[in-house]
């Protein structure tokens, strides 16, 4: 490939905007080869977060801005959060993300799941650790209740895998009907045995679907794990959001990055009319992003199906991959794999030192 045509190449990529980086192709630096094999251009671009919904209209817009006979390849190549390095026994795990909230009945639970299998849709590996020790769920939720984790050796396990997932849960350990009768720092103790000592195999995401509060379990997390970032997950409800400030609150004094927050139970859509309903409130969300300058990644509605679907262990991205409803949590997992990119390096490399005083 001759140096004009490399530079044709360039120039049509910095005219080629990526909606989640927000700066250009040329710019982003995704361009990872062009050659000339015969008459066809063969371009091949590597981003730093997975987009497999986005490759055919970015694609699209390459071939139709070079014109001719021309392919175009996509790769990934996702950075690992710096804070990896010191925990040998996570070295399995590129980025941890905390799902948090700050009371519980927001859906925190529903939309770790759905955002852990979008982001799967969109090329990543992924899985899901079910830090809620008193009330786990996300057995359920995967349709691998019952299920008990492999022994990897003398003092590991292998996950359980279900729809391309690997996860981690209490309820994988104990019968259905066992309440965890736990103080704090035994439920913290077994938390981070469950995080280092299951086998995690080369992922590049793992979320952890966090129990509600600023508790035992979420200073344990943000102590002894590196935690690349948090979504917080509100209702537009005035008692949610007041909340949902304070786990923002607690993330920015443990120095984990609040990548965005998730609005669920926006609207309600009436099944048999169709009338939209603001039933718990208007704007919640906006105004908890832009107070806190994080960013809203997305809207959810309060829908029957969704509760429906995680019920029956089949969530909604899996059961109707193109609903509305799914096609939002694949946004939001390409807003989430994009800030994760954008930040690289500069995330923190330390672990916080947590102190407890009065403002």
């Amino acid at each position: 490939m001759t140096s004009q045509e490399q530079v044709q190449v360039e120039t049509v990529l910095g005219q080629i905007q990526d909606p989640y980086l927000k700066q250009d192709l040329a710019t982003a630096g995704v361009l990872k080869s062009a050659t000339r094999n015969g008459d066809q251009l063969q371009v091949e671009l590597e981003f730093p977060y997975p987009c497999a919904g986005i490759e055919d209209d970015i694609r699209q817009q390459v071939v139709a801005a070079l014109g001719g006979d021309v392919t175009v390849a996509f790769t990934t190549n996702i950075p690992a959060h710096a804070g990896q390095q010191q925990l040998p026994n996570m070295a399995g795990v590129k980025n941890i993300v905390a799902i948090a909230s700050g009371k519980g009945g927001v859906g925190k639970s529903t939309t770790t799941v759905n955002l852990a299998l979008a982001m799967a849709a969109e090329g990543a590996r992924v899985g899901i650790m079910d830090a809620d020790i008193y009330g786990p769920s996300q057995g359920l939720m995967l349709g691998v209740e019952g299920q008990r984790p492999q022994p990897a050796g003398e003092n590991a396990m292998h996950p359980i895998e279900a729809h391309g997932l690997q996860s981690m849960s209490m309820s994988y350990l104990i019968d259905d009907n066992t309440p965890m009768v736990w103080r704090g720092p035994m439920a913290a103790g077994a938390l981070q045995q469950l995080m280092t000592q299951t086998q995690w195999d080369d992922l590049d995401y793992l979320f952890v679907d966090m129990p509600p509060g600023t508790g035992d379990v979420q200073l344990t997390l943000s102590q002894k794990v590196p935690v690349a970032g948090s979504v917080v997950v509100t209702t537009p409800q005035d008692i949610a959001l007041l909340d949902a400030k304070k786990g923002i609150e607690m993330f920015r004094k443990v120095d984990i990055p609040v990548l965005g927050v998730v609005e669920n139970m926006s609207t309600h859509i009436c099944s048999n009319c169709g009338h939209e309903e603001h039933i718990f409130g208007e704007g919640g969300g906006e105004r908890i992003s832009e107070q806190y300058e994080t960013e809203l990644l997305g809207n959810l509605p309060l829908s029957l199906a969704v509760r429906q679907r995680v019920d029956s262990g089949m969530p909604t991205v899996l059961a109707d991959p193109d609903s509305h409803e799914a096609q939002t949590y694949r946004d939001i997992a390409r807003k989430v794999g994009a800030i994760l990119a954008k930040r690289g390096q500069a995330a923190p490399v330390a672990f916080p030192n947590i102190s407890v005083q009065n403002d």
